[in-house]
């Protein structure tokens, strides 16, 4: 155990601090911590190192005093920050890192490197002060102590992700803001200004006032899928995950939430069972498997008069080789999709009109469904029919949970 000691100090001659010292004999030397470790070894050798200016680091270690938390107490509160939860990055000069590299190398010591060392005394600074936990995986804000010259402290503040499901019950309001087509956003006379080509969205309705409550950059909405702006969303709801970035304020009262948006948007939207959630969720809501499907209701009109008979036929759709639809060809690929319908009831009317209850995997378009788009979706309701029908009205009753 001395000896490796001796043979690090030489190399250095003697000018070594206490934390590289010890952290180079961390695998040798017991005790809970580097600086303990240290110190038995300038027991045993009769030597005082306090005033050695160390050969790997340049003192850096002296830097994570209390003017430094000083400045990330300032930081917190310039911010106004919430957390539960943080993580540590530095930055340190590159020459202190190779020399702590080629040290280890020549050595030949498998030890934590001097950046890890300062970054988890950091760490064990905020823990002491603030009572937060170092969390690796999911962070709320990350601290970047940049230690190249005067130290400066910056803070990343991670997104919270809310998770629920709305339900829509006015038409005319789409999913996500539509920036106009005109101005693409930026505001003009057509838009009356506001950038948008519809005044309200199911995005905006929750946002806005989530957005006031964490104190947050932007939001951004994530939608399992998403229906027509003339379309209903009923039922248990679509899910969805509200992602808020850099939010000041972390902890909420989701239950009143719930009330006060609800209240708030009655008769347009409601939003149910909101909380926090992953950030894995946003992209597993939209990921689509075998086992999910929707149930719609779609009121159909024909132009001239149906034949009763020829609705039974309707519950015999299975496969549908439905090919992008005219009307979203300038945002979707034009291919061929396969979707198949699991299960279809109907209703008469009168002799011009009928609805069809129609449960199928996600993804299939029903208005095409209907009227056949031009042929572009086999086999559909007109063709069955042999008359011309288009989809009246459209309501979505239920989206399986993922």
């Amino acid at each position: 155990m001395l000896e490796l000691a001796k043979r690090i100090l030489e190399e250095c001659d003697y000018k070594i601090c206490k934390n590289c010292l010890g952290r180079k004999l961390s695998k040798t030397i017991e005790g809970t911590n580097n600086i303990e470790r240290a110190d038995k070894v300038c027991e045993e050798l009769g030597i005082d190192l306090n005033d050695a200016d160390c050969a790997i680091c340049g003192n850096l270690f002296d830097k994570l005093d209390d003017e430094l938390y000083g400045k990330i107490d300032a930081k917190i509160n310039q911010l106004e920050i919430e957390f539960d939860t943080f993580l540590v990055g530095s930055q340190i000069e590159k020459d202190i890192q190779k020399r702590d590299e080629a040290f280890s190398e020549k050595f030949n010591l498998n030890v934590e490197t001097i950046k890890k060392e300062v970054n988890r005394l950091i760490g064990l600074g905020i823990w002491e002060r603030y009572d937060k936990d170092a969390e690796f995986e999911r962070q709320d804000i990350v601290f970047n102590v940049d230690l190249r010259a005067e130290p400066k402290v910056k803070i990343q503040i991670n997104p919270l992700y809310i998770e629920g499901k709305y339900n829509k019950l006015k038409r005319g309001i789409p999913q996500t803001k539509w920036p106009c087509t005109k101005c693409k956003g930026r505001g003009c006379e057509e838009c009356n200004f506001t950038g948008k080509q519809y005044p309200e969205s199911v995005e905006e309705l929750i946002s806005e006032h989530v957005l006031k409550l964490t104190r947050g950059r932007e939001a951004k909405f994530h939608g399992a899928g998403r229906e027509d702006i003339d379309v209903l969303m009923l039922g248990s709801g679509r899910p969805f995950v509200l992602e808020i970035k850099e939010p000041k304020i972390r902890k909420l009262d989701y239950k009143q939430l719930e009330e006060d948006i609800n209240k708030m948007n009655e008769g347009k939207t409601s939003y149910h069972n909101l909380h926090v959630c992953e950030r894995s969720r946003k992209a597993e809501i939209k990921q689509s498997s075998p086992d999910t499907y929707k149930i719609y209701n779609a009121i159909v009109k024909c132009d001239e008069a149906y034949d009763a008979d020829k609705l039974e036929d309707l519950t015999k759709l299975n496969e549908i080789n439905q090919q992008t639809p005219l009307r979203v060809l300038r945002r979707r690929a034009d291919m061929v999709r396969v979707k198949h319908v699991l299960d279809l009831k109907y209703e008469i009317i009168d002799d011009t009109t009928f609805s069809m209850r129609i449960k199928t995997e996600g993804g299939l378009y029903i208005k095409e469904l209907i009227s056949g788009d031009e042929g572009r979706s086999n086999p559909n309701v007109s063709e069955i029919l042999g008359i011309n029908a288009i989809c009246e009205q459209l309501d979505v009753l239920e989206v399986s949970e993922k």
